[in-house]
């Protein structure tokens, strides 16, 4: 079956919640753990059922926010998602309460009860409406920007189609072209703050009527965070100040040198190389061929893997207008299949997308049957383990799309992905300043960006561009207005993927093993607990960071960057 033709039906919640409490009852009056654990299994069956409608719609309606159906249906999930996941609460209320919970936890993989734990703190009926109005926001934020369309070169371009102009050789195209960009987010400043300022203080209201004192513990908690907090990120972010940020800085002032400017301004980051960033030699389809064999030959399981998502046509990669912007993996319980949505520019992005998404995809392909829905995918630091890892683990399968170009991407794939570093932890350290001080206003937050962007990436000069000056490069990263928290995530998970990328380096069949076991176990285990299962260091470790710091330094350093 082809993902056009998989069936939507409006999940019906009176329906659900009758359903919900029939299961509930007899899971309570059952006599034994067996019996619970029939129950458990159905409740469950019913809760992947609701996902992946939900997930149908929220894909369909990403492909083409304009599609009316699939919008109005967007609406009824945001409006319904709150109270569903008050089902599910009470289904780990009486999970945590049973009777025979001692026999339970050796049929249930203990992650579950983890996980209940950490929901029923999350949610209570009273912040519902507070959760609805949250999801439109979210909403309205992602239509915002999916709605662009901007007069460029005799075309109407979205965001996503303006990037390779911001890669121009031609220094020229690639001011013009960053101006263009900016002066869409010029242009609806006020709406951006807004809608942020009401996201801020809607989940500070949520967090303060669940007894928090502020959304910082209460965002931790809704990333499942179960075995670090907050002060462990800080002291990652104080690491990465120490043995990253100077190797960032050293590594744009090379580029500045191969690009041959004066001084690096803001619209002069994106291109690496004057004889071009590294691109794809062909398109889509040209893509996905190489992409097929590349992963066919790399194991049998990837092979598999591809071709079933070829067959069904789980992907769109393709950028057109009213299409949502950026790129994600979803799975669809139903199906037990995953979806890849991207947006191909002709840049490399293209290839590293795909591997970047295929690694998400394989992971919920390798666990799919696992009994939990809640264990399709680990927490967002341990998956995005397995995206960050298969974009080095392809390495070897590069040539086949950059050609004569492999030595400057493999250059570049490598001291972009460590200079994203300082940003993460920007991104991160930002929005901590935010929740702590849920009553700044628009101006401070803005000040409070920049003040924060000048401490990690100091080489950025925003020139003659005063909207940026002021602090405002974070209105385009949507993960801050939907996604509160999940953006160290990205960070902890690349210091693991490096280590895979040096394990691969020195025994690939032994890494391939360790790469596997994360794959399978899912999110049936913590975040420490999948890095022990995978044979990694913590990054939460000084000596973790400084080790991979020095081993990235000493390769990079052995290319002359000036010939590529």
């Amino acid at each position: 079956m082809k993902f056009n033709e998989y069936e939507y039906r409006r999940p019906d919640y009176d329906i659900i919640k009758s359903k919900y409490d029939d299961l509930l009852n007899l899971f309570n009056n059952s006599n034994s753990a067996d019996e619970q654990y029939t129950y458990v299994q159905k409740i469950n069956e019913l809760q992947k059922e609701t996902e992946t409608m939900a997930q149908l719609v929220a894909i369909r309606n990403s492909i083409n926010t304009a599609d009316e159906f699939y919008d109005k249906e967007n609406e009824y999930i945001d409006m319904i998602s709150p109270k569903l996941h008050g089902l599910r609460v009470e289904f780990y209320k009486a999970l945590l309460n049973s009777k025979f919970k001692k026999e339970l936890t050796k049929k249930i993989q203990p992650q579950l009860f983890t996980i209940a734990e950490i929901e029923i703190r999350t949610f209570s009926d009273e912040v519902v409406p507070l959760m609805q109005e949250e999801n439109k926001l979210e909403s309205e934020y992602s239509k915002l920007i999916s709605s662009a369309q901007i007069n460029y070169d005799g075309k109407t371009l979205n965001l996503s189609q303006l990037q390779p102009y911001m890669e121009s050789m031609d220094r020229r195209v690639r001011k013009e072209a960053h101006e263009k960009w900016s002066s869409f987010f010029i242009e609806n400043e006020s709406k951006l703050d807004m809608i942020y300022d009401k996201m801020v203080k809607v989940r500070n209201e949520i967090a303060v009527k669940l007894g928090f004192k502020n959304f910082v513990e209460l965002g931790y908690l809704r990333m499942g965070r179960s075995d670090y907090n907050a002060d462990d990120v800080r002291n990652f972010r104080e690491h990465v100040l120490n043995y990253i940020v100077p190797l960032s800085n050293e590594l744009r002032e090379k580029q500045r040198k191969r690009i041959g400017v004066d001084e690096l301004k803001y619209y002069d980051i994106p291109l690496n190389f004057m004889s071009g960033n590294p691109a794809p030699k062909g398109g889509r389809e040209w893509i996905m061929e190489r992409t097929k064999k590349m992963y066919e030959e790399l194991s049998p399981e990837t092979g598999e893997f591809i071709n079933m998502m070829i067959e069904r046509d789980l992907f769109d990669l393709e950028t057109k207008t009213n299409k949502q912007a950026g790129g994600y993996c979803t799975f669809l319980h139903n199906f037990k299949s995953p979806f890849i949505f991207a947006n191909f520019n002709g840049t490399q992005d293209d290839v590293t997308v795909v591997t970047h998404e295929a690694g998400h995809a394989f992971q919920t392909y390798e666990s799919r049957f696992l009994d939990a829905p809640e264990f399709s995918f680990p927490t967002s630091e341990a998956c995005e383990i397995h995206s960050m890892s298969m974009e080095f683990i392809t390495w070897p399968w590069m040539e086949m799309f950059f050609e004569n170009d492999i030595d400057k991407f493999k250059f570049f794939h490598l001291s972009d992905s460590l200079m994203f570093i300082p940003y993460g932890v920007t991104v991160d350290e930002f929005q901590h300043v935010i929740y702590e001080n849920p009553n700044m206003s628009p101006d401070e937050r803005k000040k409070a960006w920049r003040d924060i962007e000048k401490k990690y990436t100091p080489y950025k000069d925003y020139a003659d561009n005063e909207f940026l000056d002021k602090g405002t490069f974070w209105f385009k990263q949507g993960h801050i207005f939907f996604g509160p928290f999940y953006y160290i995530d990205y960070t902890l998970a690349q210091i693991c993927a490096y280590q895979f990328w040096i394990k691969f380096r020195d025994d690939r069949k032994k890494a391939w093993d360790d790469y596997m076991n994360i794959c399978k176990v899912g999110g049936s285990q913590s975040f420490l607990e999948i890095l022990k299962t995978g044979n990694l260091q913590s990054p939460f470790e000084e000596k973790t960071i400084k080790s991979v710091s020095y081993q990235i330094k000493n390769y990079l350093d052995n290319i002359d960057d000036t010939k590529l």
